[in-house]
């Protein structure tokens, strides 16, 4: 990581442009428990925003845990923490913020220039030891330390992410069995679901201090089951770190959590061989050897100017052929939410466009699924300026006019057919959902269909070989065809293969994807239970969904 487009990635076409009012610089990266942005405070401040992953938001008990645990890490003062300044547990989804700190984590430094010597070592273990003593302090326990979690400053290391793993603990998502944690890093009480203490943090600090001297996992790689059983029932190989260090993380990765060294103990052991250096400021130069050079942070991204709203709303607006009269005053209020985003840029740009409406094909019948989708901060960020002058209408005027357009799709002769799923369909890494052939659309146990579900690099995603595929961003469920004619027409403009690959990151039970294949036959999927927070884990995620299609002929 030597320059800055190793550190801030560009923002995504599923990335939302804003967070709470935050505005979104660049992507930091991407875990477990969600992604990570660049953002600012109001004054210029860098921050890092985390948005917590749809499966775990919707669950109420991670937002009680993950709500009390906000409350302790703000109290968290340490000199090697990553210090929390905002955050919301009841936010859709929740998020965080916490100060930027400028430099690559552990597991960076360690894949870029190979083990860390002695001297490092010992001046990490010290500073991530005093980090641990602060957040035990407020009654947290870390659960997931690891190398991608401590940062390395100039003037020493950071710790960051705690409290949020408790919260991700015991969620439906975990309910099988798998203990939250990465499984390298784990200790064994942390394995077998016990007692977590803060015992369990010296442990994974031993394991994280192993990584540095060794540049691998302790106790090797492979499947999580089979690196799980190492750590339960097998003693490490000590024999392969520096002889100095050998004592001190003996005592950290002993099995039993009462004869594991305490955080005041590591740091006085590391302090006592570091020697004069122990007051050395931000330590040895081999210490800024290791964070390399500090890169600059991108400047915080101004808000849009009104003065480019009125003539991107009119042309929206002319993009959208007549519409019948009865509908034309639900049309003009989903206009003007549209001339928002288009505002904020995101309409033409992204290809993630808002519900505009399909002209006459607005009318033509939806798909039998009732779900609904409840927007995001992503939606809600987008749209906040505009849903405030979207018109008024009442319940009753939108029922008739739905009313009106269902009678008329019922009536109206050479509407493509719309046949529908008898139940959810499943979707795993086994099989595939195949819509192209006179039938109803249903999965079929190979790869070969024309949607696969696909869990790799960073997350899951929706992909075709040669089907475009979207996401709806409405401002209601019940996506029509006229409105995936729509969409669909914008992601052909935008040409780009991105589309056959669309992320499921954003997305959450009721949101709907239109995918629309060579032949011209256009489906609907609107998601009903997405299960990716072990998308890292093989055939542990799954997708199901609802699916329409209308056949071109």
């Amino acid at each position: 990581m030597n320059n800055a487009a190793d550190v801030f990635q560009p923002l995504q076409v599923d990335d939302p442009p804003v967070v709470a009012g935050y505005r979104l610089a660049a992507r930091l990266g991407a875990g477990g428990m969600g992604r990570v942005y660049l953002s600012h405070t109001a004054g210029g401040r860098p921050v890092a925003i985390k948005v917590v992953r749809p499966e775990l938001a919707d669950d109420p008990d991670f937002r009680r845990r993950f709500g009390r645990e906000i409350k302790a890490a703000r109290r968290v003062r340490g000199a090697y923490t990553a210090e929390l300044i905002d955050a919301d547990a009841d936010a859709r989804p929740p998020w965080l913020a916490t100060l930027y700190i400028p430099g690559p984590s552990l597991a960076e430094a360690v894949h870029r220039r190979g083990p860390l010597p002695v001297p490092a070592v010992l001046w990490l273990m010290a500073g991530v030891a005093e980090a641990l003593q602060a957040i035990h302090g407020e009654g947290i326990v870390h659960r997931d330390l690891k190398p991608s979690n401590v940062l390395l400053a100039a003037d020493g290391p950071r710790v960051i992410d705690f409290g949020i793993s408790l919260a991700a603990d015991t969620t439906a998502y975990t309910a099988t069995g798998a203990a939250v944690g990465t499984p390298q890093f784990m200790a064994p009480e942390q394995a077998v679901a016990g007692d977590i203490t803060p015992a369990t943090d010296v442990f994974a600090l031993g394991q994280t201090a192993a990584f540095a001297a060794l540049g691998s996992p302790l106790y090797g790689d492979g499947p999580s089951a089979t690196i799980l059983y190492r750590i339960v029932h097998s003693d490490p190989d000590l024999s392969r770190l520096p002889e100095p260090l050998r004592p001190l993380l003996t005592r950290c990765l002993a099995k039993d959590p009462q004869e594991r060294a305490t955080l005041a103990e590591v740091v006085e052991w590391c302090r006592q061989r570091l020697g004069r250096d122990a007051d050395a400021g931000g330590g040895p130069a081999v210490w800024q050897e290791i964070t390399g050079p500090e890169v600059t942070v991108p400047a915080p991204v101004p808000d849009p100017t009104p003065v480019h709203t009125m003539p991107l709303i009119a042309e929206a607006r002319a993009t959208v052929p007549a519409v019948p009269e009865q509908r034309r005053g639900r049309r003009r209020r989903t206009a003007l939410i549209a001339g928002g985003v288009v505002a904020a840029g995101a309409l033409l740009v992204t290809g993630l466009v808002w519900k505009v409406g399909g002209g006459a094909d607005g009318a033509e019948g939806r798909g039998p699924t009732t779900s609904s989708s409840t927007p995001d901060a992503t939606v809600s960020g987008r749209a906040a300026g505009a849903s405030a002058s979207a018109g008024a209408g009442t319940e009753a005027e939108d029922a008739a006019e739905e009313a009106s357009s269902s009678s008329s799709a019922s009536t109206s002769a050479g509407q493509p057919r719309a046949i529908s799923a008898d139940v959810p369909q499943m979707l795993n890494e086994k099989n595939s959902l195949y819509l192209h052939d006179g039938k109803r659309p249903a999965t079929r146990e190979d790869r070969k269909g024309d949607v696969r579900f696909t869990c790799e690099d960073v997350g899951c995603t929706l992909a075709s070989d040669d089907s475009l595929i979207v996401q709806s961003i409405a401002e209601e469920p019940g996506a029509t065809l006229g409105d995936c004619r729509w969409l669909l027409g914008g992601a052909e403009d935008e040409g780009g293969k991105i589309y056959h690959d669309f992320p499921l990151a954003a997305a959450s039970a009721g949101s709907e994807f239109c995918v629309k294949h060579p032949s011209g036959d256009i489906a609907l999927l609107v998601v009903q239970v997405k299960n990716t927070a072990l998308w890292d884990t093989p055939g542990m995620s799954s997708l199901m969904a609802d699916v329409t299609v209308w056949r071109a002929t």
